[in-house]
């Protein structure tokens, strides 16, 4: 039974209306007061008064943090801002309420402050298109933990794709587990990874794969792009329609934590975060998956500080990866100011973090042959579109072969992702040796 309910979606009617029905009604209440409480009128205005200095308090919190900090590397949109300003006015009128006193109507006035609180949260999410239901908000990961057996090398053989057919008995799905892969070399303290494995890869004789490494923004963790993403269901759209084929999808932890930020580099006060990924992350694929071996085989992808990390990733391992897909990518490593990201990444010097800037990475290992990357932003961020036409530029001169998507009426949320995976990930695949794709997923 709670099982059940912790999967009612929460960005649909169903939910919403109820909620926000509920809250108008109590927020109504509270806020107009009994037709007989005494100096009703004066109260009512310090209670008007009240919402609309909390309104005015939340926008400014949006603005300091979000455009003037930039705390939290993204552009907030209008409708964000405006439940913003509807949970703070909601809280301001409680403070209010609770003063000029009554018992019944401080009880109502917490739960109306609750249910504003519980509406600007649920609208906030609608308007990020993060959490579809309860579990997800409340659940680190809800795959489960396996533990894959090291292969030898000769265990799995080269494949042609091109004719492999479906064995009798194959899955007829994919398959998304929870992995703990080791910080061997790095003494990195990850989470654990999330692997997915298309059908081929789940038979007793698979053939070897391509493989792409994906990571979550941040903060984040390592399942966001397949509970939220819906990664692994548009890869089941593609393996039921090419013989269970499809990429295998290693997700690992380059963060650390939800919070923090290493930014893919290695430096002395965030931890070895690319040489987990590059060493130890890639050497326990080598050894523990049914994967090809090269970078014709092999990308990198993901979604804002991940996609960040991915485009560092492939221009500096030309020799690891021939595939990338950039998700609103930044335009660099960054944790903060430009001077704090330096101090944190590169221990003070500045020409080393210059010199980690994807543009200038591609410069220095330019000319790139047979090199794909694939970019996608929000057509409403701006922020983020700029940089994805700077990468972009800089990818195309440097001898990459790009091709980009811009997702309709998004800005820098999980809508775009969806868009971007569903449209972004067909040339992809073609790219890594699987048969062709047309269309979305």
């Amino acid at each position: 039974m709670l099982h059940e309910l912790l999967r009612i979606p929460i960005t649909g009617r169903a939910v919403l209306v109820p909620v926000y029905v509920i809250t108008a009604v109590l927020a109504a209440w509270v806020l107009v007061g009994p037709a007989r409480e005494r100096h009703r009128g004066r109260r009512l205005a310090f209670r008007v008064g009240a919402g609309v200095l909390g309104a005015v308090v939340g926008l400014v919190a949006v603005w300091w943090t979000g455009d003037v900090q930039d705390l939290f590397g993204v552009a907030f949109t209008p409708i964000t801002r405006m439940w913003v300003a509807f949970a703070f006015a909601g809280v301001a009128l409680l403070l209010v309420v609770l003063v000029q006193g009554g018992w019944r109507r401080r009880g109502l006035a917490v739960a109306a402050a609750a249910a504003v609180v519980l509406s600007a949260g649920l609208g906030v999410n609608v308007d990020f298109g993060f959490y579809k239901n309860v579990q997800q908000a409340i659940a680190t990961s809800p795959y489960k933990t396996v533990k894959l057996a090291e292969r030898s090398s000769s265990a799995t053989p080269a494949t042609d794709l091109s004719g492999w057919q479906a064995p009798a008995g194959m899955p007829k799905t994919g398959e998304t587990i929870s992995v703990a892969i080791p910080g061997t070399v790095s003494h990195f303290r990850a989470r654990k990874a999330v692997v997915w494995l298309p059908p081929a890869a789940r038979v007793a004789n698979p053939p070897k794969l391509p493989v792409i490494i994906a990571f979550s923004g941040q903060p984040g963790q390592p399942a966001d792009l397949f509970q939220t993403g819906n990664m692994g269901q548009y890869l089941d759209h593609y393996a039921a329609a090419h013989q269970g084929l499809g990429p295998i999808v290693v997700s690992p932890d380059q963060l650390g934590a939800p919070n923090r930020n290493p930014m893919c580099l290695d430096s002395r006060r965030l931890g070895r975060s690319e040489t987990y990924i590059m060493t130890d992350t890639v050497d326990w694929i080598q050894s523990h998956l049914p994967v090809e071996s090269g970078p014709s085989h092999w990308a990198v992808a993901g979604f804002s500080e991940g996609a960040t990390c991915a485009m560092q990733l492939s221009a500096a391992h030309p020799d690891v990866f021939g595939t990338a897909l950039a998700i609103s990518s930044e335009i660099g490593p960054k944790n903060g100011s430009v001077q704090q990201t330096i101090a944190l990444g590169f221990g003070g010097d500045a020409a080393a973090y210059r010199a980690a800037m994807p543009v200038a990475l591609m410069a220095a290992h330019a000319p790139y042959r047979d090199h794909l990357t694939v970019f996608g932003y929000g057509q409403d961020d701006a922020p983020y579109t700029a940089s994805t036409e700077t990468l972009r530029t800089a990818a195309e001169r440097a001898g990459m072969q790009t091709q980009t998507f811009v997702s309709p009426g998004s800005a820098h949320d999980w809508n775009t992702v969806r868009y971007v995976l569903a449209h972004g990930l067909p040339p992809v695949l073609a790219h890594l040796g699987l048969p062709a794709a047309e269309g979305t997923l």
